[in-house]
């Protein structure tokens, strides 16, 4: 029989790992971009 619940957990975990993943890169580009020197102006445009 097959373990559904088993099936879930696998997906929410795989899931979890993956946001984390997007999360960690978007917080990297945050502070490549906020360490590049320029004017603040320019980047607002």
């Amino acid at each position: 029989m097959i373990d559904y619940k088993e099936l879930y957990l696998t997906m929410f975990r795989a899931t979890e790992k993956a946001m984390n993943i997007l999360a960690e890169a978007q917080r990297e580009c945050e502070e490549l971009y906020c360490e590049e020197p320029g004017d603040q102006q320019e980047r607002e445009q």
